[in-house]
């Protein structure tokens, strides 16, 4: 049993958030403090001829103008392929192009508009599969000269594909010969907004000892200073990252964004530089999830085994990587779906296009890659007249089958998840007409070679310092590392106070990516606090005249075990340690995913890719209006299996979000483009889902403990967006018998489709 893993607990931040008093990056002020901006490119190829920033100086009030590279070194994810500042050519409509600061927004605007820059406009292209054609325009002619991660980054020279990732399993020659359906598909997912409650901010302060401190919202403050260490040519010691609170993320702040612009700004007149990105900035200079162009050709013997699939996978990933090669990495991973198949033939490939830069996004190329998989599984069942359920239970992965990577796979769950789905989605009922009910597997793997470490600080009377350097970006994560060390220690759970990240003083994190903060850093933490625990017992230990292992901590008091009359207060421990023994009492932690293999460029293989996977199934039941087009999802069953849920209210409401996220994905959320230019940036055109459209939702925990995690928790904070798209449109074909082979499921599509199809009943 445990005492406070496991329980409800309000979470920590929960007061400051509901009454306001949260401290976000848009707080900071400090004196002297200036308003940057930033001037865009209107073009989305061009060369620059011509550039004048002298009437830009003159305006008054101004402190600071940069353009051009300057002292800026180019930089990226897992290519260094973005200038801070390009000086030579532009590459989509949004590009910065001139940093202003200046005492006020209106000065540093003005500015902006005395800037002169002449054009000449470059061939663009703006769709994956095009830019992958002989004679389409290079973005980057020089790529391969550009730094890379080779385990990750793997370019194909003299293309725009920044990134190809392979897979190899069997023939699928064989496979396919074997088969007697084959159904073949190709499928679209368009480009979308984080739309973070809190816009992207930075307030850098560039010091005359050539310190740089940076306050930023961000999911991963090592890794921005890492990169902005890189660009402005500091050692790392110089540069430091505070966090604030920070108004969500997704993915769109795992990266540097508007920080090094802050930075050059604050490098040239050493005053504090604030900049903070407008709504529509958000839309065409930050970055967006991958819009994506999937082939599948997928097949099966007459009575519903699996023989052979064919993934070819485009993830558009605009002007620039960022994470773009690790999005189609990831995405190539799930290029099967969650399925046993013999024979498995998968390229995945990133490529550059003149559109805005695509970077992570919650689910990291998992969302679309199995909305393509999970709409092909439900053609196939169709074409073999076998239920959906019966068909997936009939191939679905199970412990100590092998991946497309090769490796066996462990505590996997997807059999009793989609069972549970089956039974709470009452699959079997019988529906109206124009209802219907879609269900899809999920499955999703964590970022490897995730480094975590915590420290944790006891003090003189027992309260805890938890010490970590992965952000609170609303998941909820400093509650449940709270919880982890509470439970270790012995103490109450609000006795734990979690810091936000300050590189200056912080440990070392990978940050709150990819599913990952409990599962890694929730290993640290349970070491460091394993360990002060250690030394809390052992100053006890001659107090009580016992060994340190025959102690236990229980209710604030250490106790000898078995002897209930032989214990000491826990605070009077503490106060001992520091001022008898020498304290303080301070545990550490530290956790880095051993044998990870680099996949095999050919064929994928690896005896180990990642450092574990999460399953799960979602059904939904949805109604279709036949003379609107309009789909209306009545319910959704959303079943994961969390390994342990630390906090089960808190795995539900992370259910419950990346659900909404999924909803948008199905029927509303689309970045239109034209030319390269995003045509809907304003939440008046943009559809995110609003609270009257938000269906029943129903989260459903599993709890199959995984073997090397503190008390086997598995990440949640991504599976309950990936299968919501391929069930709805599941579900509208089962409706009323169309297939929609693009997202999202808008009433315009959705009504084309059914015309199509009462035309040709005519």
């Amino acid at each position: 049993m445990t005492r406070v893993v496991g329980q409800p607990v309000i979470r920590s931040d929960a007061w400051r958030k509901v009454t306001g008093a949260s401290y976000y990056t848009v707080d900071v002020t400090l004196p002297a403090m200036l308003v940057g901006k930033l001037l865009r490119s209107p073009y989305a190829h061009a060369r620059i001829v011509h550039m004048d920033i002298s009437r830009a100086r003159q305006v008054p009030g101004v402190a600071a103008v940069v353009a051009g590279n300057g002292r800026a070194s180019p930089w990226g994810g897992h290519i260094w392929d973005q200038p801070v500042l390009p000086a030579d050519v532009v590459r989509y409509r949004g590009e910065p192009l001139v940093a202003v600061a200046a005492e006020s927004e209106a000065a540093a605007e003005e500015a902006l508009r005395l800037v002169e820059v002449v054009y000449e406009a470059l061939p663009s292209v703006f769709d994956p599969e095009q830019a992958m054609e002989p004679g389409a325009p290079l973005l980057h002619p020089q790529m391969m000269e550009y730094w890379r991660n080779e385990a990750v980054c793997r370019p194909i020279p003299g293309t725009n594909a920044v990134n190809r990732t392979r897979f190899r399993v069997g023939s699928v020659t064989t496979g396919f010969s074997e088969a007697a359906a084959v159904v073949e598909a190709t499928f679209t997912v368009p480009g979308i907004e984080h739309v973070t409650l809190e816009p992207t901010a930075a307030v850098a302060w560039w010091e005359r000892d050539d310190r740089l401190t940076v306050w930023t919202s961000t999911q991963c403050p090592f890794v921005v200073r890492d990169q902005l260490a890189h660009v402005v040519g500091l050692p790392l010691h110089k540069v430091r990252v505070i966090v604030p609170d920070v108004g969500g993320g997704f993915g769109g702040k795992g990266n540097m964004r508007i920080e090094p612009y802050a930075a050059l700004l604050s490098r040239e007149c050493h005053r504090p530089v604030k900049m903070v990105h407008s709504r529509y900035e958000e839309f065409v200079g930050s970055t967006i999830g991958h819009p994506a162009k999937i082939r599948i050709k997928l097949g099966a013997t007459r009575d519903g085994v699996l023989t052979a699939i064919q993934t070819t996978a485009f993830y558009d990933t605009g002007a620039y990587g960022d994470s773009g090669e690790m999005v189609s990495w990831q995405g190539g991973l799930g290029g099967a779906g969650p399925y046993r198949v013999p024979h498995v033939a998968i390229d995945s490939y990133a490529v550059y296009t003149n559109k805005v830069p695509a970077g992570a996004f919650r689910g990291m190329g998992w969302p679309q890659m199995l909305f393509a998989i999970e709409s092909a599984i439900d053609m196939l069942s169709a074409r073999l007249q076998i239920d959906p359920v019966e068909f997936r239970l009939k191939n679905l992965l199970e412990n100590g089958d092998r991946f497309v990577t090769g490796e066996v796979l462990e505590s996997v769950t997807l059999r009793e998840c989609l069972l549970k789905a089956r039974e709470a989605i009452d699959w079997d009922a019988p529906t109206p007409p124009n209802r219907g009910r879609g269900v899809a597997l999920v499955m999703k793997s964590s970022v490897n070679n995730s480094t975590a470490s915590a420290v944790v600080k006891i003090h003189e009377d027992t309260t805890v310092q938890l010490v970590i350097g992965a952000p609170e970006i609303g998941q909820g994560s400093h509650s449940a590392m709270a919880q982890i060390a509470a439970e270790i220690l012995g103490v109450a759970y609000d006795a734990v106070e979690v810091t936000n990240p300050d590189t200056a003083f912080s440990p070392y994190d990978r940050g709150a990516i990819s599913d990952r903060t409990t599962f890694h850093l929730g290993q640290a933490v349970y070491e460091a606090a394993t360990q002060a625990r250690q030394q809390l017992l052992a100053a006890a230990a001659d107090w009580l005249e016992a060994n340190p292992a025959d102690l236990e901590i229980c209710e604030g008091y250490v106790m000898v075990k078995g002897v209930p009359a032989r214990t000491a207060p826990l605070a009077a421990v503490a106060r001992r340690a520091y001022r008898v023994k020498g304290g303080p009492i301070i545990g550490e932690g530290r956790h880095l995913e051993e044998g990870i293999v680099p996949l095999d460029p050919l064929t994928g293989q690896s005896p180990k890719a990642v450092s574990h996977y999460k399953y799960g199934a979602q059904a939904v039941e949805v109604e279709v209006d036949r003379e609107l087009g309009m789909v209306k999802v009545l319910r959704v069953v959303s079943v994961h299996d969390c390994g342990r849920a630390i906090n089960p209210i808190q795995v539900s409401g992370q259910i419950e979000g990346a659900v909404v996220q999924g909803l948008g994905l199905a029927l509303w959320e689309a970045l239109q483009f034209e030319d390269g230019q995003v045509m809907n940036p304003s939440l008046m055109d943009y559809h995110v889902p609003m609270a009257p459209e938000i269906p029943e939702i129903v989260p459903i925990l599993v709890e199959c403990p995984h073997p090397h995690s503190p008390f086997g928790v598995k990440g949640i904070g991504e599976p309950g967006i990936i299968g919501v798209a391929p069930a709805v449109a599941n579900a509208v074909s089962r409706a009323v018998g169309i297939r929609i082979f693009d997202l999202p499921l808008a009433p315009e599509r959705v009504l084309r489709a059914l015309q199509a199809t009462q035309g040709r009943a005519r």
